[in-house]
């Protein structure tokens, strides 16, 4: 397996958790940076700035990756989405970039393309047929005009649909980590008495209760029934102090139940995770959460 060099500690938890996730599929398949490059349309420098955490990589090199992995390309697809959208956040001249390099990657494939849409109407006019014989009492059909090109509307067609059906992935993924669902199955518990979930705020030196109970076979503190939240360093909320409940109750001390999570939650839920033989990353995700909630 691979010797990774460490993430930087600036880059945010959702971008760091889709690195960890090419890495591993990187080592598994067993291909080195040069077997990556050649096969795919990303040179060996520019995989290494991706999993490496210098530059977000492009939605097309996560679907190769996936492609040649044989991985779950929608799932890390949807983590791009997540991912993309904090890195842009933080740097908003990265956004043109990353675009520019999945272009330059899209192959010799996309440019005949383009150049078939460039020659737009000329390129599939139908030849002008022969005008037929007037006859008596029947007026004389229109010259026919030049046929619309089809390939520039269907492509957009289909740009469209992609597009959607991304955005209700993203906007599912999204209510899925913030434990807000129309079931309710996923949803921080409501105050009572008011009906709405409470905004997580806490003062210096607060720490929060833990009342662990187990419903329906599984563990729970009160504050979050997420199960796919993705918590790194830095992370804040209920379901930090929900993980750090479910922690002590495992028998891992993660320190002061304040919900946000520091260096000895860090240190807890990497020791749950090397007991459960999961990757020793810090990083809560849904395989953890399983763990925590047994």
């Amino acid at each position: 397996m691979s010797r990774w060099k460490g993430l930087p500690e600036s880059l945010d938890h959702r971008v760091r958790y889709l690195i960890v996730q090419l890495r591993r599929l990187k080592d598994h398949s067993g291909l080195s940076l040069a077997a990556l490059a050649a096969r795919t349309s990303y040179s060996k420098s520019s995989w290494e700035r991706y999993l490496n955490g210098k530059k977000l990589p492009p939605r097309e090199a996560v679907e190769a990756l996936a492609r040649i992995c044989a991985a779950d390309t929608t799932r890390l697809l949807a983590l791009h989405e997540v991912a993309a959208q904090a890195w842009h956040a933080e740097r908003p001249q990265a956004g043109a970039e990353t675009e520019a390099e999945a272009g330059a990657g899209a192959g010799a494939g996309a440019e005949r393309d383009e150049a078939a849409v460039a020659a737009g109407p000329a390129a599939t006019a139908v030849p002008a047929v022969p005008a037929a014989p007037a006859v008596r009492g029947v007026p004389a059909a229109a010259p026919a005009g030049r046929q619309v090109p089809l390939r520039p509307l269907v492509l957009g067609a289909l740009a469209v649909l992609v597009m959607a059906g991304a955005a209700l992935l993203v906007a599912r993924l999204w209510e899925d980590a913030s434990g807000i669902g129309s079931s309710g199955v996923d949803a921080v518990p409501a105050v009572s008495g008011t009906g709405a979930a409470p905004a997580f705020t806490r003062r210096p030196g607060e720490a929060f209760p833990c009342s662990v109970q187990r419903r329906a076979g599984a563990l729970y503190a009160g504050h979050s029934r997420t199960g796919t939240a993705i918590l790194g360093r830095g992370a804040t909320g209920w379901d930090v102090v929900e993980a750090q409940c479910l922690l002590h109750r495992q028998g891992y001390d993660p320190g002061v139940v304040d919900g946000i999570v520091g260096g000895k939650t860090l240190r807890a839920v990497k020791r749950l995770q090397a007991r459960a033989g999961l990757p020793t990353d810090g990083i809560v995700g849904p395989d953890t959460w399983k763990v925590l909630r047994r």
